[in-house]
């Protein structure tokens, strides 16, 4: 079987368990790069050495965690394909991703929520910030939504998440107060929860949703780069830092791992200690 025909019938199969379509798009790209290197080779004929020294070229110039996420997709792809009985023997197995240092998430300070409130100017950048940082949603999840699955008796969303595992998250009354008042002023037919601002009008993208983000935080006078990523660490971390218990947060966040979200209780005690350095 040639490298080509094993990624069609990989990501046809992925599809149907649930991978994400921005998961897929990025696997073909990993995919687009092993070809580049080996040609469209049998997969047979790629030896555990070959993608050694595919992986040591390649962590030259990358990060370690853009490396590990090569290794990932290379061992993904070659498992599925010795699992099917495409390849007599899996040459992948034995690789492992490199060791991450402990990156501690970036957020935003109550103070810079503030700012960033500021720097909304209509209901609907109003709607949209509210939701990412109330909910603590990914930003894939919020361009699904459709304006049905709103529950505005419960304030409370299902989303579906990695792997389309469905979760239920909240919003606060203020998040609800600026949905009704956004989903009110428009007069389109879509079901979209977000819509695009100009005609044709159709459902937000990622790109989209990621740009509003950009332009009310470039509004608001911060000193950052600011991404909806940061919003749902920023909810996170505010939740750690008022009580919330680390089980129901990761339950909130969709984690499938406790160690995932006990990186905000590490990154909490450090604010703690920031303000211990700042002020004593």
């Amino acid at each position: 079987m040639l490298l080509s025909e094993a990624w069609e019938k990989y990501q046809s199969d992925k599809r149907i368990e649930g991978y994400s379509l921005l998961t897929l798009k990025m696997y073909g790209f990993q995919c687009d790069l092993l070809k580049r290197y080996f040609g469209d080779i049998r997969m047979n004929d790629i030896t555990t050495e070959n993608l050694k020294q595919y992986l040591g070229e390649a962590g030259r110039h990358l990060k370690p965690s853009s490396l590990g996420h090569r290794v990932r997709f290379i061992k993904s792809l070659f498992k599925w394909t010795h699992e099917e009985g495409f390849i007599v023997k899996n040459p992948a197995a034995k690789l492992k991703e490199p060791k991450l240092g402990k990156r501690i998430p970036k957020f935003l300070s109550e103070h810079e929520i503030e700012h960033l409130r500021e720097g909304c100017h209509t209901s609907m950048e109003n709607a949209m910030f509210e939701f990412f940082y109330s909910t603590g949603c990914r930003i894939g999840e919020v361009a699904k939504l459709n304006r049905n699955d709103i529950n505005f008796t419960g304030n409370s969303v299902i989303v579906h998440g990695k792997g389309d595992k469905e979760r239920e998250v909240y919003f606060n009354i203020r998040c609800a107060i600026w949905l009704k008042r956004y989903l009110e002023e428009r007069d389109d037919d879509e079901p979209c929860l977000f819509v695009t601002e100009r005609k044709p009008i159709r459902r937000m993208s990622v790109d989209t949703l990621r740009y509003i983000v950009k332009r009310i935080s470039n509004r608001s006078g911060i000193k950052k780069t600011i991404h909806p990523h940061q919003l749902r660490h920023s909810y996170a971390t505010h939740m750690v830092d008022n009580g919330a218990p680390l089980e129901v947060i990761q339950s909130l966040l969709g984690h499938e791992k406790s160690e995932t979200t006990r990186i905000y209780a590490h990154l909490s005690g450090k604010l703690r200690h920031d303000f211990y350095s700042k002020y004593f």
